[in-house]
């Protein structure tokens, strides 16, 4: 498996020009299609002098097209997980410029359609293993994101091992994905293990429920998922096409709740296979729970670990820039000899009023309350002349939910904070409490420190926007998962019987929204289309897709969930003065 990618370019060129690579749009797409694209894109980076350049391309076929052809033309590819304000400023500074599907002003190359007509049919070479192939960055949920460089021989070293330890499952399947392929995991399981193990790959990732169903039950397939795809599957659904077809289900990038592996293997016919790594390590080791299995995960074949005195997992792996141990922020215990248990992060002690608090301590005795289903404690940014402070933010059980209900906040708080009684010294109880009906996880499904302590600068009055996820990002598309609090501003009189979002705060979210993710001009010129269709009431879990047309300077926008159609329409924009 390792020459096979030092030697991918070289292999597929080699394959039948009609063998199928993968699915686009219901339509398959052949290897001589994707050759003609790998060679447009090398032909157009080898005219340019610079050597770094960062990749954002939605469709995964034409992403793995470039990424082979800036390969081939030398260039070494920084993946960005959004093409945001804020990342593309951080990455000007980084790369010589931009591919794909970055917003225009970053001036963002790639071929035409049909820039690979009459271009001679080049030769593809081997890559050195020591080539500085990618540029990733960590995910931000323990801090600031932080750029990781790959030799090839460490993603070649990786893909060998997903092969040893899953190949045989995989083997006759199509890959299919709810994850993006712009961060290392969904590289790895969604792109590049697949174009090297000739399984065929499927262009567009499926976030909606009532798409996956479908695809996963046309054909034998492994789904590629993260743990905020499983836990939202709809029961409701039909999943036995899916049970039959399923090969596997791989699931990364965050802890998986026990009954969620549980209920997945259930619904889908596959307990989850989850991966344990990072951006830095690469993959560390896997496990799929079953009854009786515990919580031990088996450490991959090509890793050597140890536990340090302090009690840190420690690696050392082909998988890793260089051949010394790695004191990872994990802490583990050995169990047996070729598994461990996770206790917790190392890094994730606060010191409060010289004492050292452990923030999963806490979070583990709010989970064991029975009022959390989940639970996140953060260290607040401290203000001149107080001392620091703890916040915990909860996803309140059943029988939290009918406390806070039925007795207010400060009933819950207390009841939380008797539960912490034993746990953590009074001195460092969270002193700030949110309540959500769920984490915000971005495109990549984690949820990060930024995104929680944002909640923090809310007003303590009753919020006016809803708790927001991100389900997928793209340069002209994002799609959003809202839930509307019961103690929204907007609900109070509209109505007092049964309330309902009202519909001008509808269009206000879509265009608020719409301008924290795309450059829209600053004045609004009318709106078209609007519809609404069903109500949104209190709680609710709805999708809000928002496309924005630059050319036309509108931005779409469509509100829907599990009951259907809520609401659409189209905003226009004066198109003299974009607002940047």
């Amino acid at each position: 498996m390792p020459d096979r990618l030092y030697r991918l370019a070289a292999a597929l060129a080699a394959r039948a020009p009609q063998a199928l690579l993968g699915w686009r749009a219901g339509q398959a797409v052949d290897q001589a299609q994707f050759m003609a694209r790998l060679h447009a894109w090398r032909a157009l980076l080898q005219a340019h002098s610079g050597t770094r350049f960062a990749l954002y391309l939605d469709d995964s076929i034409e992403f793995g097209a470039a990424l082979l052809g800036a390969w081939q033309a030398g260039k070494t590819i920084w993946l960005s997980a959004d093409t945001l304000d804020a990342s593309c400023a951080a990455l000007s500074g980084a790369v010589d410029g931009f591919l794909g599907e970055f917003p225009a002003a970053q001036n963002p190359l790639s071929p035409p359609p049909a820039a690979a007509d009459g271009l001679p049919a080049a030769a593809v070479a081997a890559i050195a293993p020591d080539f500085p192939a990618l540029v990733v960055f960590t995910s931000g949920s323990t801090g600031a994101a932080q750029a990781i460089p790959k030799k090839l021989s460490q993603i070649a070293s990786e893909l060998a091992t997903l092969e040893q330890l899953f190949g045989a499952a995989a083997d006759g399947a199509a890959v299919l994905a709810t994850v993006s392929h712009q961060h290392i995991y969904g590289l790895l399981f969604k792109v590049l293990w697949p174009l090297c193990a000739g399984r065929a790959i499927h262009a567009v990732s499926l976030v909606y429920h009532e798409q996956l169903a479908p695809a996963l039950a046309a054909g034998p397939c492994v789904l590629v998922a993260s743990p905020a795809h499983l836990k939202r599957l709809p029961e409701h659904l039909d999943w036995h096409g899916a049970a039959s077809n399923l090969r596997a289900v791989f699931s990364s990038g965050g802890p998986l709740a026990p009954e969620t592996a549980y209920a997945t293997g259930q619904m889908l016919g596959q307990v989850p296979i989850e991966v344990y790594g990072s951006s830095e390590t690469g993959g560390i080791a896997w496990r799929q729970r079953k009854a009786g299995s515990g919580e031990a995960w088996t450490v991959f074949p090509s890793v050597a670990w140890r536990v340090t005195r302090q009690g840190a997992l420690e690696v050392r792996s082909a998988h890793l820039a260089d051949d010394d141990w790695l004191v990872l922020a994990d802490r583990a215990s050995a169990h047996g000899a070729q598994q461990f248990l996770l206790l917790g992060r190392s890094d994730r002690i606060a010191k409060i009023e010289e004492k050292r608090i452990s923030l999963d301590a806490i979070e583990a005795g709010l989970r064991a309350s029975g009022l959390a289903a989940e639970a996140r404690v953060l260290l607040c940014e401290p203000v001149a002349g107080e001392r620091q402070k703890l916040a915990a933010f909860v996803v309140p059980s059943a029988a939290g939910k009918a406390l806070l209900d039925g007795q207010g906040k400060q009933a819950l708080n207390g009841a939380l904070r008797g539960a912490l009684h034993g746990v953590v010294e009074p001195v460092a109880l969270p002193r700030r409490w949110r309540y959500l009906d769920q984490l915000p996880v971005n495109a990549q499904g984690k949820t990060t420190q930024a995104a929680l302590l944002a909640l923090l600068g809310e007003a303590a009055v009753a919020p006016r926007m809803p708790l927001v996820s991100v389900l997928e990002q793209a340069p002209q598309r994002v799609l959003l998962e809202l839930s509307a609090p019961a103690n929204l501003y907007f609900f109070d009189g509209h109505f007092d019987a049964a309330p309902i979002l009202p519909g001008v705060v509808q269009v206000e979210w879509a265009l608020r929204l719409g301008r924290s993710h795309f450059a829209l001009p600053a004045r609004f010129r009318a709106i078209n289309a609007l519809k609404f269709q069903h109500v949104i009431r209190p709680d609710m879990l709805v999708q809000l897709e928002l496309q924005h047309d630059s050319v036309k300077q509108c931005l779409q926008f469509r509100y829907l969930s599990a009951s259907g159609a809520h609401a659409s329409g189209r905003i226009l924009f004066h198109a003299d003065d974009v607002h940047v």
